[in-house]
């Protein structure tokens, strides 16, 4: 969905920062080259590089947080999705791969489990800021869907079509920004 590829983006550069971090030295120059071969969408060289690191060290975080980035960025949801749950469960105090699931979540339209993916990112870390704002698009999307089942109920219900107009005027704008 396009109003949330500024949070793959964002997901991208936040990645970076985190894989930065790396406890191993051992693993950090690998990582950090596989998080360039992603940023230069070299998807297949990024995936496999890390692949290679997860080979030596499968529970390693960070290389599972990027390849599930990398295989987001392939367009393999469902296998990303599976990487950034098994992360949720390993890692509840993380706040990025609940972030991560509530994009994917949206972009299958699955609104509710991203809305509780978010909630669960901002329990994680209440000044995450992406969260909150990803969480409010999660609503005005959600808003969208109500209103429009509203008037395939009422159609001629003057204050339901004006409140739709303006929320579909907000998620035109959030698109296009």
């Amino acid at each position: 969905m396009n109003m949330f590829n500024r949070y793959c983006r964002y997901a991208a550069m936040l990645a970076a920062a985190w894989l930065l971090t790396a406890s191993h030295a051992v693993y950090a120059d690998d990582i950090q080259d596989a998080n360039k071969l992603l940023q230069q969408k070299q998807h297949s060289q990024a995936l496999d590089k890390v692949n290679a690191i997860l080979s030596g060290k499968p529970k390693d975080a960070r290389a599972r947080f990027l390849k599930g980035l990398i295989l987001t960025e392939q367009g393999n949801a469902a296998d990303a999705i599976k990487i950034f749950q098994a992360l949720t469960e390993d890692y509840p105090e993380q706040p990025e791969p609940y972030n991560n699931l509530a994009v994917l979540y949206a972009g299958q339209g699955q609104y509710d489990k991203a809305k509780l993916a978010l909630e669960m990112a901002i329990h994680a870390h209440p000044s995450y800021a992406t969260a909150h704002e990803n969480l409010g698009d999660i609503y005005t999307k959600m808003a969208s869907q109500a209103y429009d089942r509203a008037l395939q109920l009422d159609q001629g219900n003057a204050t339901t079509k004006a409140k739709l107009a303006m929320i579909q005027d907000l998620l035109k704008k959030l698109i296009t920004r």
